[in-house]
């Protein structure tokens, strides 16, 4: 066979069973672009190389595989950093394919010619720059077992346009191989871990991410069933235990529930899967779970006392390390720390709006949960939308949160929704945003209407920056700069620029016949609602404070 450097990309695309790609072509990358004409993929035209990289995501967190997105050289590589640093930090599988300057003209300036290899080195699991089209049949199939073994992460690889167009001979593919996973792990500590386990009087379980990551959810309900051991999650674990279970204490750190931050301090050991420390998890580290000693078991070993010392931890595959364990621990129905948990909840109970007040974002949050299917996927962009949504919307399942966690990106939401309906074409799938981030990253509503997505968008509108407003009251003396806007569209007429249909509950008579209306009509749509722009979120640890320093929601 002969083929081109750019046939034979896709081709090895194919073999890996791609079927979706998302970017934009240009100069550097066309080869691969008049390549891709011929292949059964689909490719997504987004409006911007962001969004591109974000529907990447959503497919990739929403299902647990690697997702691909293409880019020219010099602007369209950098317009990919901050939504590859995103899933760096976020531990997500995407592979990203730019296009480079021809070989010749690398380090002389030319027109779009940056070093993309040298700028995601920080923010990649791994990269590669291909010098020789022969690489290729290495160097894809590798980079995909890279993205998705282990710890999960990105991974760039920068094709010079000249290898692009380079005809290569050679006879066979090479033969795609199911990874032989060998999951490892000492099991004398398993055994110490479990003896621990038996003895604590009042253990938590502290889980992070990596129980999705790991498709450890099922186990982790036996576990913590097993030994009535009450679970609290961090904001990347929402979902992976149902908020339904009477062991269910919510998330933890800065916007918790108050009580699930005091058990913390009352714990003996804490069991902590799959998490980094974060500090909106901890707060102040030296005054997290002071009297606990921790069993940290991660799959990456750069974790581990990274942050925080742990008593025992355990470097491994947490699904087969708990598969393990739950041989080794008690049944135990543990009925005073139960009790002592009970209590603990009636004396600091997270405080709900009044349910009269319809447009409180809480309460939005909750009707619209009532409104839709328990596995439908909702989508956040970043700000007191996302913290509402974290604290008050029932996640029963994995997978069913995405959500900018690690960085912070305002303008995730819109396309990562897109991402999640491509490759979850029979759920519906439901954004909350803020006026603020979906400004960020509002021309992919284009993108949205090219391909008529049942993603219903939902704009929690204060006319703010609201996280930061709120900041500014709260630790800046109400000194309030740059985070209210002067000016704001209006969303509903944007929208139907757009050929999306838009709805908006301001000065409705009837807001909750006509969010019913919205959520259960078949197609794209974006709803705009109104909210008090002092509305806070509350309870807050402020920054540098350990968990027990919460303001609000008292």
């Amino acid at each position: 066979m002969r083929l081109s450097g750019a046939d034979i990309t896709i081709k090895l695309l194919e073999r890996q069973g791609v079927e979706v790609i998302a970017g934009i072509p240009g100069g550097s990358n066309l080869p691969l672009y008049d390549s891709l004409y011929k292949s059964s993929i689909k490719h997504i035209l987004t409006r911007h190389e962001q969004g591109a990289a974000f529907i990447a995501q959503g497919i990739a967190r929403s299902t647990g595989s690697a997702a691909v997105c293409f880019a020219t050289s010099g602007p369209g590589a950098t317009n990919l950093l901050t939504a590859i640093a995103d899933a760096k930090l976020d531990s997500v599988p995407i592979i990203a394919i730019t296009g480079q300057v021809p070989s010749s003209l690398i380090g002389t300036d030319a027109f779009q010619e940056v070093d993309t290899y040298g700028l995601t080195i920080p923010i990649t699991k791994h990269n590669f720059f291909i010098h020789s089209v022969d690489e290729l049949f290495r160097i894809i199939p590798e980079a995909f077992k890279v993205a998705t073994s282990g710890r999960p992460g990105p991974v760039v690889i920068d094709i010079p346009k000249d290898i692009q167009m380079e005809e290569f001979e050679f006879d066979n593919w090479p033969i795609i191989e199911a990874e032989n996973v060998i999951n490892e792990f000492d099991e004398q500590l398993i055994e110490q871990a479990a003896e621990m386990i038996n003895k604590s009087e009042k253990p938590l379980l502290y889980i992070g991410g990596g129980i999705i990551s790991s498709n450890a959810s099922n186990i982790l309900g036996e576990f913590a069933r097993k030994n009535s051991i009450p679970v609290t999650t961090t904001l990347m674990a929402l979902g992976s235990f149902p908020e339904d279970d009477s062991l269910y204490l919510g998330m933890l750190g800065m916007h918790g529930a108050r009580y699930t931050n005091i058990l913390f301090s009352e714990a003996d050991l804490i069991l902590a899967l799959g998490v980094r420390f974060d500090d909106r998890a901890t707060g102040n580290v030296a005054k997290f779970c002071p009297n606990a000693k921790i069993i940290h078991i991660d799959i990456d070993k750069a974790e581990i006392d990274k942050i925080k010392k742990s008593y025992l931890s355990i470097q491994g595959d947490i699904c087969s390390i708990l598969d393990k364990m739950i041989t080794l621990i008690n049944d135990d129905k543990r009925a005073h720390w139960i009790s002592e948990v009970e209590k603990k909840k009636q004396e600091n109970p997270f405080l709900l709006p009044n349910s009269s007040d319809c447009f409180h974002p809480i309460n939005i949050i909750k009707n619209v949960s009532k409104l839709v299917n328990k596995d439908t996927i909702i989508t956040t962009d970043v700000g007191q939308h996302q913290m509402w949504t974290a604290q008050v919307y029932p996640f029963k399942f994995p997978r069913t949160f995405l959500t900018s966690g690690g960085l912070g990106t305002m303008g995730f939401g819109l396309p990562a929704a897109i991402g999640a309906a491509i490759a979850n074409p029979n759920k519906k799938i439901v954004c909350f945003s803020g006026d603020g981030s979906f400004l960020m990253n509002i021309q992919e509503l284009a993108t949205l209407a090219d391909l008529d997505l049942d993603v219903k968008v939902i704009i929690l509108n204060n006319g703010h920056l609201g996280l930061v407003r709120q900041q500014q009251e709260i630790l800046y003396n109400e000194h309030y700069i740059a985070s209210k806007f002067i000016t704001n569209p209006d969303f509903s007429v944007i929208s139907q620029g757009f050929g999306i249909e838009s709805y908006s509950l301001e000065k409705n008579t009837n807001p909750a016949k006509l969010l019913y209306a919205a959520l259960n009509t078949k197609g794209p749509c974006v709803i705009n609602v109104p909210i008090n722009s002092c509305e806070n979120v509350l309870p807050i640890v402020p920054p540098g404070c350990g968990n027990l320093e919460m303001i609000g929601g008292e």
